[in-house]
């Protein structure tokens, strides 16, 4: 689960991470007076979880805080659209922050190698760009180190990594400070990633955290309860932030062929043989184990408030799930909603021949394997 960059920055001030001063409010008005304790010069940053905010109009400086303000009321319930997020956030509230004097940009992030499986700790004396752009153009300016899950991190080791990232010496001691912080916060929060980029030297030498990103592991969250409200707000797609609050698992592909199975592999086989057939995947949906009518149906309405999806595919194979509560879902979906696009089930396994029978006269179209129910799906879509 991603957190705000409010969320993100008062976490890490919690573990001595220095960052800018800032509150966040939903208010104009108390955004002018935010802004009016910070002295007048700041910056008033949108609190969504996309991609490219600034290049939306979603971050601004500023002078003094009646403009501060005014931008915020301007801002506050403006949908942001950007490249990363077509569809658009709308911006619920704002972090109005000190403008934090830069001299020089770094890059520091703490991340899982699910490859080593070791915490990985990356550093670069290139920030304030995309880091996937330095690893394109100048791979040798990023510098990478695991932490040892026994010993944890030496200050040899990080001594050194911080002199081959090229980091300027008068900020070596606060960037191994930042760096064992940052761990230990990553540690105790349950995080998948923490990134601070730019992490910024100011002219008086002082390094402080400009900007923060942290994600959670959402199997952590009973240990974080502070986060709860967050949960929804993490999805950078309205759909999945509604599967979100119903608790179903639903990621937004942007294909044109909606998916739903009933266990991942299961989608995550239905997705190959889409595209295998010539189609793109829409979406990956989980009904899960033992799905009643009710959920399904629920299912059914989150894969069609996609406007780009032209079809959909049911792979349900019954184990926990029965087949017969699964066409009782689909069939009370179709009842109740306006389902105009072409539908192909593939069902086998428990109550599998009830189920077909269930949906005997019905729109939908069976397909006796995964392969001919794919093919199908995307002849029909694109007919």
């Amino acid at each position: 689960m991603k957190l705000h960059e409010y969320q993100s920055k008062e976490l890490l001030s919690k573990y001595g991470v220095p960052v800018p001063a800032g509150d966040v409010t939903s208010d104009p008005a108390e955004a002018r007076a935010i802004a009016e304790r910070l002295g007048g010069k700041v910056v008033v940053k949108a609190q969504v979880l996309m991609g490219g905010r600034g290049k939306a109009g979603g971050v601004k400086l500023f002078d003094n805080a009646a403009d501060a303000a005014n931008f915020a009321k301007d801002l506050i319930g403006k949908r942001l659209i950007s490249i990363q997020n077509p569809d658009g956030m709308i911006v619920d509230k704002v972090l109005v922050a000190e403008i934090v004097d830069i001299a020089k940009e770094f890059y520091v992030a703490v991340l899982l190698d699910r490859a080593a499986q070791r915490v990985l700790v990356m550093l670069s004396a290139e920030g304030g760009m995309e880091i996937e752009e330095v690893a394109e153009k100048n791979p040798g300016a990023i510098v990478r180190f695991h932490v040892d899950p026994a010993w944890g991190l030496a200050d040899y080791q990080l001594r050194q990594a911080v002199k081959d990232a090229n980091i300027p010496k008068e900020a070596h001691g606060q960037m191994v400070s930042m760096i064992k912080q940052l761990v230990k916060a990553y540690m105790e929060s349950d995080a998948e990633m923490i990134e601070i980029n730019p992490c910024a030297l100011t002219p008086d030498n002082k390094l402080i955290a400009a900007d923060a990103k942290v994600s959670i592991d959402d199997n952590s969250l009973f240990r974080h309860r502070e986060y709860a409200g967050t949960t929804s707000d993490s999805a950078e797609h309205p759909i999945e932030a509604e599967a979100l609050k119903r608790g179903i698992a639903y990621v937004n592909l942007g294909g044109e062929i909606g998916i739903m199975g009933n266990g991942a592999g299961l989608v995550m086989q239905s997705l190959d043989e889409v595209n295998a057939a010539g189609g793109r995947p829409a979406n990956f949906l989980d009904v899960g184990g033992g799905a009643q009518a009710e959920r399904v149906k629920s299912c059914v309405e989150l894969v069609m408030m996609d406007p780009h999806v032209k079809g959909l595919f049911i792979n349900i194979f019954g184990g926990i799930t029965r087949c017969d509560e699964v066409a009782k879902g689909v069939l009370q979906a179709f009842d109740e909603l306006d389902v105009r696009i072409p539908v192909v089930a593939r069902i086998e396994g428990t109550a599998a021949e009830e189920g077909r029978k269930l949906l005997e006269g019905s729109r939908i179209v069976p397909a006796a394997t995964v392969q001919e129910a794919a093919k199908k799906i995307v002849e029909l879509s694109h007919a």
